[in-house]
């Protein structure tokens, strides 16, 4: 019989080899950044197949749900739904026309894990807190700018050296739950793929990345609040926290949209309400 004697020199490079390779396919996501062929797993990794693809990927090429609750988002989200918010909106609307339920179905498609996880009623309390944040920030879907002071640029200087502001752009609130901040644009750029720190205005200006900037978000920062059964108070402090802590009427009307929204779709609010 031969016999093959490894030296340890050999050893670290096989073994090295092995574990570039393990990462290429696994790798943490920063702000779930994948590289466009990589899903986002539900733990926040970068990789192929079923443990990052299949139930709870957060973002990129997800597989479609299957063998889960039942729900489709589509079906719940319906025109009529999505009509009742924008009807809701009085006055002087300048974002009239420009969130429509097509972009925010093409933008799901590249969050399917979205409204899918727990059970069915549980899928139908996030899209309910999800409707009531976008109904809260965006005016009912009026608004697809945040009036703020014009001349703050809304630039944290201490994560400027991941994500440099451009000294020509603000970062104020922009989208359906007003994308704010240097950093939220940069992550969700290079996730969504557009140049969220050079042009952070597209957010404003195609529906379509308008959506896709609230659902990353949603599923890096929220997600996990409303389908860990924390209840729907998890989710304003997961959005705004100022807004947590003694009598907040901001609050209050989140969760006022929260209970209506449920009830639209046939499910009970549940506890913990407030933050």
């Amino acid at each position: 019989m031969a016999s093959v004697k490894l030296s340890g020199t050999f050893l670290v490079i096989v073994l090295t080899g092995i574990l570039i390779g393990f990462l290429s396919d696994s790798v943490l996501g920063q702000n779930c950044g994948c590289a466009p062929d990589l899903c986002c797993s539900e733990h926040g990794y970068c990789g192929k197949g079923t443990a990052y693809c299949g139930l709870g990927c957060r973002e990129g090429p997800c597989d479609a749900p299957s063998g889960g609750n039942g729900v489709s988002v589509p079906d719940l989200v319906t025109q009529a739904f999505f009509d009742g918010i924008k009807n809701e909106a009085t006055g002087d609307c300048p974002a009239r026309g420009f969130y429509t339920r097509a972009a925010f179905l093409e933008a799901l498609k590249s969050y399917t894990g979205f409204g899918t996880a727990g059970s069915a009623d549980d899928s139908k309390r996030e899209i309910a807190a999800f409707f009531a944040h976008v109904s809260h920030e965006s005016g009912r879907l009026c608004f697809v700018e945040e009036n703020l002071d014009p001349n703050n640029p809304y630039c944290d200087r201490e994560r400027a050296a991941e994500y440099p502001c451009n000294p020509n752009k603000r970062y104020y609130g922009r989208g359906p739950l007003q994308l704010t901040w240097n950093y939220n644009y940069g992550a969700a750029g290079r996730s969504i793929g557009f140049d969220g720190l050079g042009n952070p205005e597209i957010v404003a200006s195609d529906p379509v990345v308008s959506f896709k900037s609230a659902l990353w978000f949603w599923m890096n920062n929220v997600h996990a609040a409303i389908t860990s059964g924390r209840g729907f108070g998890a989710t304003i402090r997961a959005i705004n926290s100022i807004e947590c802590g003694g009598s907040s009427g901001q609050a209050a009307s989140r969760i006022q949209l929260f209970q209506k929204y449920c009830g639209q779709l046939g499910v009970s609010p549940g506890g913990n309400l407030n933050c």
